[in-house]
C-alpha cells in the first residue's frame, strides 16, 4: 500500500507519523537554517538570510580553488594538445602553463622519444616456403593532435600496417634472398610499403628506421639452410679474396707493361740512331773509296779485324823459321800496357840480339814484356 493511500498510517517520506500529513518541509525553513550556520540572523525571508560578505567569501574561495587547479606543467620532450569544450584550439609548448578547469583540456604527447613496435610471424614466400621473420619499426610523433585523434589507436594502426607490409614483401621474395643476401632489400621495401599504407590515415608520425632481424627457416630444415648460408658466405669470401688479389696484381702488371714499353722504345731509338750513324759513316767513306778503293778497302778490313780480335786470345807464329814457335800473350800485354817499363837485363839484351839473327823473334807490340815472360824467354 502506498504511503499516501487512504487508511495508511505508516510513516511518509517527509517524516510525518501516524498519518498526519503535513506535506514536504518548508523551503524557507531550510534556507533559514543555512543562514544561521553561515552567521545570518535567521529572520525574514530565505533570500535575506545570507549576508553579502558571506557570499563574497564563498565565491572568492571557489574562484581561488578553480584558478589554482588550472596550473600544469608540460615537459621538455612533450607537446600539449589543447581542447576547449572538445574542440582543438592549438598546441601547448613546454613549461608551466594554465588552463581553464572544466573548460579546457590538455593532453601531453612525447614528440622526441623514438618508439618501437615489433612485428613477427611465420610467413609464406614466393617459392612456397615458410619462414619465420621478425621486424622492429622505430617511429617518432611529429603531429600530436593527429596522433591522438586521427585514429582510435595510432599504435594499433601502425602495428597492423607493419604486419600487412611485412607479409606483402615476404610473399614477393624467395626464401634464399630472405635468409641471405636479400635482407637489406626486403628492409627497404618494407619501409616503403609501411609509409604507403599509412599515408592516407595521417597518423601524425614518421618512420625513423626499420630493423629487419635475421630470418629463420623452420626447425625441420634448419640444418640444411645453415649449410646453404655457410656456402654462400664462403662464396662471398672467395670473391672478396679474388678481388683483393686482382687489386694487388693489376698495379704490378701495369708497371711491368710500362717498363717493357719503355725498354722497347729505348731499344728502338738506340737501333735507329746506330743505323743512322752507320749510314752517315758509310756516306763519308764513299768519297774516299771512290778516290782510293784499295786503300779504303784495306783500311776497312783492318778495322774489322781489330774489332774481331780485340777480345780473343792470340798466338803469333813465325812462318819463316820452321820449328821455332814464338808465343806472345797479347791479352796480358794489353792489360799491362799502363805499367811502367823495367830496365833490360843482360839476358834480355842477349835475347834481343839473338832475335836479330833470326833464331827467335820477340816483338813487343805494346811496351816491354813482363818479368815472367822474360824469364821464360831466357830459359828458351
Amino acid at each position: 500500500m502506498a504511503w499516501n493511500e487512504p487508511g495508511n498510517k505508516g510513516n511518509d517520506p517527509w517524516g510525518n507519523k501516524g498519518g498526519n500529513d503535513k506535506g514536504p518541509p518548508d523551503l524557507d525553513e531550510v534556507f533559514r537554517n543555512l543562514s544561521k550556520r553561515f552567521g545570518g540572523k535567521g529572520n525574514g525571508p530565505a533570500g535575506q538570510g545570507f549576508s553579502a560578505l558571506s557570499l563574497t567569501v564563498v565565491l572568492g574561495i571557489i574562484l581561488v580553488v578553480w584558478g589554482l587547479s588550472g596550473f600544469y606543467t608540460v615537459k621538455e620532450a612533450e607537446r600539449g594538445v589543447a581542447l576547449r569544450f572538445g574542440k582543438h584550439v592549438g598546441e601547448v609548448t613546454p613549461g608551466l602553463q594554465w588552463k581553464a578547469t572544466f573548460i579546457d583540456q590538455v593532453y601531453p604527447v612525447d614528440v622526441q622519444s623514438v618508439r618501437s613496435i615489433p612485428a613477427s610471424g611465420s610467413m609464406l614466400t614466393s617459392d612456397e616456403n615458410v619462414v619465420k621473420v621478425e621486424l622492429d619499426v622505430q617511429y617518432r610523433v611529429i603531429d600530436p593532435y593527429l596522433f591522438l585523434f586521427s585514429a582510435v589507436d595510432a599504435n594499433s594502426s601502425l602495428r597492423e600496417a607493419t604486419d600487412s607490409a611485412l607479409r606483402y614483401v615476404v610473399g614477393h621474395n624467395k626464401m634464399d634472398d630472405i635468409l641471405t643476401t636479400g635482407r637489406d632489400a626486403i628492409r627497404r621495401d618494407t619501409w616503403k610499403e609501411i609509409e604507403r599504407i599509412l599515408e592516407p590515415y595521417k597518423l601524425g608520425l614518421t618512420i625513423v628506421d626499420v630493423n629487419f632481424l635475421p630470418a629463420r627457416p623452420p626447425e625441420e630444415v634448419k640444418d640444411a639452410f645453415d649449410d646453404a648460408i655457410s656456402a654462400q658466405e664462403d662464396e662471398q669470401r672467395f670473391i672478396r679474396e679474388a678481388e683483393a688479389y686482382a687489386r694487388e696484381i693489376e698495379p704490378k702488371a701495369r708497371g711491368e707493361v710500362q717498363r717493357m714499353a719503355q725498354q722497347a722504345s729505348a731499344y728502338k731509338q738506340r737501333e735507329v740512331l746506330e743505323a743512322q750513324g752507320k749510314v752517315a759513316r758509310f756516306e763519308k767513306l764513299l768519297p774516299e773509296y771512290q778516290m782510293a778503293p784499295e786503300v779504303t778497302r784495306k783500311r776497312l778490313y783492318l778495322d774489322a779485324m781489330q774489332q774481331v780480335l780485340t777480345d780473343t786470345n792470340k798466338v803469333v807464329i813465325d812462318a819463316k823459321n820452321n820449328g821455332n814457335l814464338m808465343y806472345l800473350p797479347l791479352d796480358k800485354l794489353m792489360n799491362n800496357k799502363s805499367a811502367q817499363p823495367e830496365p833490360m837485363t843482360q839476358t834480355e839484351q842477349h835475347i834481343n840480339s839473338s832475335s836479330v839473327s833470326g833464331t827467335r823473334t820477340s816483338v813487343p807490340l805494346s811496351g816491354r814484356p813482363t818479368r815472367d815472360e822474360r824469364a821464360r824467354q831466357g830459359r828458351e
